[in-house]
C-alpha cells in the first residue's frame, strides 16, 4: 500500500467560482441588514441613500482593481501582506500583518460570531448563568472593563461558530470553499428573493424611492456631513472585498482568476445591495426607514406579517454565518506568510501534512478571535482600527503607482482601467476619509495608531531573530 504524500506547501484547489464567492460571502454579513436604517436618517432622501450605496460601491471597486492588477503578477499566499513587501519593504507590511491578526480581522471575525449568536437568540432561549459570575470584571486600560461571561449565551454562540468553521477550514481549503461558495449561494439567493417579494408583494410606493429631494424632517441639518456619514456606514457592510487576495496561493490560475473574482464579486454585492435597498424604500419610505431599529424585519413583515422578523433572522444567520467562514478560511493566510518569511513563530507556517492547510495558523487565530469574544471589547477595538484599516487601503492603491516606477517591465495580465487618474481619486478619497476620521473621531484615530504600533517592537524583535539565524548558518559553513 503506498504511504500517502505528505504536503509541505499549500494546494491550489480553488476554482473562479470559489474565489468570486468568497469575495462577495466575505462583503456580505449583518451590515446590509442594520445600516440602511441608520444612513436613512444621515442622508434623508431616498436618491442620496441610493447614491451612497453607488458611490461607496464604486469607491470599494476601485480599491479592488488596484488589488486586481498587482494579484495579476504577484500570486504568493499573504496577498495584500505580499504586496505591501513588494511595495515598501518589510515593516509596512509587517505592520499590516500584525494589525490583521492582532485586531484588524480577528475583531471582525468576534464581532460577526456574536451577531450570529444574538440572531440565533431569536429561536432559542439560552439559559441564564448567575448574576455574581456576569458581574466579574477585569480592568483593562484603554479597553475598560471586561465582563467575560456578561450575555453569555450570544458568547458561547459566537466561539462555537468560529471552532467549527476553524475546523472546516483547518480540514482543507476545497472543503472550506466549498462551503463558502453553498452559504453565498443562499444568500444571495434569499437576498433576491426577498427584494422580488417585496417590491412584487408589498404594499409599497414608487414615490417613496423618487422624491425630487424632498428631506425628511428628522434628517441630518448638513446634507454633506450626513452623506459622509452614510458613507463610513455603507463603507462598514462593503468591507471585506481584498479578503480572497490571502489565498492567492491556493487558487488555480491566480493571475487571472483573483482579478476576476475581485471584480465580479464586488460588482456582484453593488447589485445586490442597491437593489435590497430599493425593495425597502419601495415599501417604507425613508422617514419610517429611518426611525426603524431593525429595517429588513420591518420590511419583510409588509408581506410575511408576524413572520417577517423570523425570516430575517433566518437571513442575517445564513450572512454572518458565509461572512465569517470566508474571513477565516482566508486571513490565516497572512500570519502564514509572515512565518514563511521569517517574520513570525516558526511553527505558524506549518502546512498540514496530509489536509494541506495552514492548521497551526488557523487555530492560532480562532483562539484568539474566541479571546476577542470572550473580551466583549471587539466593537471597541473595530471602531479604533478603521482609521488603520483606511490607511492601508490607501497605502494599497498608491502602491499600484510604486510599483509601476519599481518593476515598470513586469508583465502585468491586468492593468487598471483609467490609470493613474482612478488610483489617484481613491488615494485621495481615502486620505480625505482619513483626515474626517482624525477630526470627527480623534480617539479613535489615535488608538487606531496607537494598536498599530504596538506591532514595531515585535517587528525589530523578528529582524533581530533573522540577522541571529543569517550569523549562525553563516558561521557553520
Amino acid at each position: 500500500m503506498l504511504k500517502p504524500v505528505e504536503k509541505k506547501e499549500l494546494v491550489r484547489s480553488l476554482g473562479l467560482l470559489p474565489a468570486i464567492m468568497l469575495v462577495a460571502g466575505s462583503m456580505i454579513g449583518s451590515g446590509i441588514f442594520r445600516k440602511p436604517a441608520t444612513m436613512a436618517g444621515q442622508v434623508g432622501a431616498p436618491e442620496l441613500l441610493i447614491g451612497v450605496w453607488v458611490i461607496a460601491g464604486i469607491i470599494s471597486f476601485i480599491g479592488a482593481l488596484s488589488n486586481a492588477e498587482v494579484a495579476g503578477f504577484i500570486d504568493a499566499t499573504g496577498g495584500q501582506y505580499t504586496y505591501f513587501r513588494k511595495m515598501y519593504g518589510d515593516f509596512t507590511a509587517f505592520l499590516y500583518g500584525w494589525s490583521i491578526l492582532a485586531v484588524i480581522q480577528t475583531g471582525s471575525q468576534a464581532a460577526i460570531a456574536y451577531v450570529f449568536g444574538e440572531y440565533l437568540g431569536y429561536f432559542i432561549r439560552y439559559p441564564e448563568i448567575s448574576q455574581s459570575f456576569q458581574s466579574i470584571a477585569f480592568h483593562i486600560p484603554v479597553l475598560g472593563d471586561i465582563k467575560p461571561f456578561a450575555e453569555f449565551g450570544p458568547k458561547l454562540v459566537a466561539m462555537s461558530a468560529i471552532l467549527f468553521l476553524t475546523v472546516i477550514n483547518y480540514i482543507g481549503v476545497k472543503f472550506g470553499g466549498a462551503v463558502q461558495t453553498f452559504v453565498t449561494v443562499i444568500k444571495i439567493s434569499s437576498i433576491l428573493a426577498l427584494s422580488f417579494l417585496l417590491i412584487t408583494l408589498g404594499d409599497g410606493n414608487s414615490a417613496n424611492i423618487i422624491s425630487n429631494f424632498q428631506f425628511t424632517a428628522n434628517s441630518s441639518g448638513n446634507v454633506i456631513t450626513g452623506f459622509g456619514l452614510a458613507l463610513a456606514g455603507a463603507f462598514w457592510a462593503y468591507e471585506g472585498w481584498n479578503n480572497v487576495t490571502f489565498i492567492s496561493g491556493e487558487v488555480k490560475n491566480p493571475r487571472t482568476n483573483i482579478p476576476r473574482a475581485l471584480m465580479f464579486g464586488t460588482l456582484i454585492v453593488i447589485g445586490v445591495y442597491v437593489l435590497i435597498n430599493i425593495a425597502f424604500l419601495y415599501v417604507l419610505p425613508i422617514d419610517e426607514m429611518a426611525k426603524s431599529k431593525l429595517v429588513a424585519a420591518d420590511a419583510a413583515s409588509k408581506i410575511f406579517g408576524a413572520n417577517g422578523a423570523a425570516i430575517i433572522s433566518i437571513a442575517v444567520l445564513i450572512s454572518t454565518f458565509g461572512a465569517l467562514n470566508g474571513s477565516i478560511l482566508s486571513t490565516a493566510r497572512v500570519q502564514f506568510a509572515m512565518s514563511r518569511d521569517k517574520l513570525f513563530f516558526s511553527r505558524i507556517g506549518k502546512v498540514h501534512p496530509r489536509f494541506g492547510t495552514p492548521h497551526v495558523s488557523l487555530a492560532v487565530q480562532g483562539i484568539w478571535s474566541c479571546l476577542l469574544v470572550m473580551s466583549g471589547t471587539f466593537d471597541t477595538i473595530t471602531d479604533y482600527v478603521i482609521f488603520a484599516a483606511w490607511l492601508f487601503y490607501m497605502l494599497g492603491a498608491f502602491g499600484v503607482i510604486v510599483l509601476r516606477k519599481k518593476m515598470p517591465n513586469t508583465f502585468r495580465p491586468y492593468k487598471v482601467w483609467g490609470y493613474p487618474y482612478t488610483i489617484i481619486i481613491f488615494v485621495i478619497f481615502s486620505l480625505l476619509f482619513l483626515l474626517n476620521t482624525i477630526i470627527a473621531n480623534t480617539s479613535n484615530a489615535a488608538m487606531g495608531t496607537f494598536l498599530i504600533l504596538l506591532g514595531v517592537p515585535f517587528y525589530f524583535y523578528w529582524k533581530h531573530k533573522q540577522k541571529l539565524i543569517k550569523k549562525d548558518s553563516e558561521g557553520n559553513e
